[in-house]
């Protein structure tokens, strides 16, 4: 750093240090050591505190596993970023990780979220050769259901603009595009069924499998849904609330179906099952159904499962994000050219059509799970945070 600037910076820094009625309970800047971290916003300082959610106990029930609490804004290390969060996404993982399922060493109290966009307002000197105060970034990681967020600089992704669409890529898109490309085997003229094809990540399996040149079939709950479905290349949207799905495909697809997309379990996993061509593939991405019961997992009878897939030459093939960290770089990079080119929808929920609203502000996290386990939500399902920023201005 030059020697006028890191003087003017300091310069800045013990002015924001002078006790001031109209700066009492804020910090303009955190740390004044600027050989480590630049923490001034500029336009509007960093609180003293902030609201974050917390795993308290290990409970599927999110409103029982999870308190807001108040606790100090962190401050970054040499190659992290403060992320101020913007939009947060929830998942049905959510609650898998609040019943300590992922890791079954951690221990409550531990941090909630997994995905958030936002401006970065402080950073390290190391984080600072790639990244400067007020940049747009995305970032997939825990401890997202928070006002503030440290985030390692490495893991974070540099956004256009911090727009809820490109949030529902993180996670939800960069689950189809990796599970469908690594593990679909997806080819021309082939039949893909995609469960949950109006959620999170189903919307994005339905354009994939598209893009492919697949017959798409999709599972939704209501006639809207499948008016979605059928806007984004859906060929056969089923409302499994009016007709049986199992019937409907024993009627349509009497050969099976080459591909399943797989995220609620239980009885649809077992429909999906009895539904594969010879040489199915299908892919299990979560199994919604059991997430809030003690044990996560939906009944399923498996007994003849092994002599199913014989039979057919089938296959099951798991999927979970992490294992596929060398894969996301260019699954998020692919998809943004899409969603820039207009060739990619991005369906967001932010609850404006909830009984209580839109989701805005932290608390709101607990309405928007409940909302998507009942099954109300048309894409993915976002919040909305907004700390309330603290003027410079005496």
């Amino acid at each position: 750093m030059s020697g006028p600037l890191l003087l003017q910076l300091l310069r800045r820094g013990r002015a924001a240090q002078r006790p001031t009625g109209a700066l009492s309970g804020v910090r303009s800047i955190i740390d004044t050591s600027y050989s480590a971290h630049f923490m001034d916003f500029g336009r509007s300082s960093i609180p003293s505190v902030m609201r974050k959610l917390v795993v308290n106990k290990l409970s599927p029930d999110f409103r029982e596993a999870v308190t807001a609490q108040t606790v100090a804004v962190p401050t970054p290390g040499d190659a992290e970023l403060l992320v101020r969060n913007r939009f947060v996404g929830v998942n049905a993982s959510d609650i898998n990780y609040s019943a300590g399922r992922y890791d079954p060493s951690a221990k409550p109290p531990f941090d909630a979220g997994f995905e958030g966009i936002g401006e970065v307002v402080g950073l390290g000197l190391s984080a600072s050769s790639r990244y400067t105060v007020g940049d747009a970034v995305a970032y997939f990681g825990s401890g997202a259901f928070a006002e503030y967020t440290v985030v390692p600089a490495k893991e974070s992704v540099p956004v256009p603009a911090v727009r809820p669409e490109l949030l529902t890529l993180l996670v939800s898109g960069a689950t189809a595009y990796i599970a469908l490309k690594r593990l679909g085997d997806l080819a021309e003229g082939e039949t893909v069924l995609v469960t949950a094809a109006a959620g999170g990540t189903g919307q994005f399996a339905v354009q994939f499998a598209k893009r492919a040149g697949c017959h798409v079939i999709g599972t939704c709950s209501s006639d809207e849904k499948a008016g979605f479905l059928k806007s984004i290349g859906c060929d056969r949207p089923i409302n499994y609330a009016a007709e049986d799905l199992a019937e409907t495909l024993r009627r349509e697809y009497p050969r099976g179906v080459d591909v399943v997309y797989e995220s609620v379990g239980g009885s649809v996993l077992q429909v999906a099952v009895n539904s594969l061509a010879n040489r199915g593939r299908l892919i299990v991405i979560g199994f919604i159904s059991g997430y809030q019961t003690a044990s996560g997992i939906p009944a399923f009878r498996g007994a003849t499962l092994p002599a199913k897939l014989l039979q057919r030459s089938a296959s099951i093939r798991g999927f979970f994000l992490p294992h596929f960290v060398g894969d996301y770089r260019e699954a998020l990079g692919s998809m943004m050219q899409m969603l820039a080119a207009g060739k990619l929808v991005c369906e967001v929920d932010r609850g404006d059509l909830s009984q209580e609203g839109r989701f805005v502000g932290l608390e709101s996290v607990f309405r928007a799970v409940d909302y998507m386990y009942a099954g109300k939500n048309l894409g993915k399902v976002v919040v909305e945070l907004l700390p309330p920023p603290v003027s410079n201005k005496l």
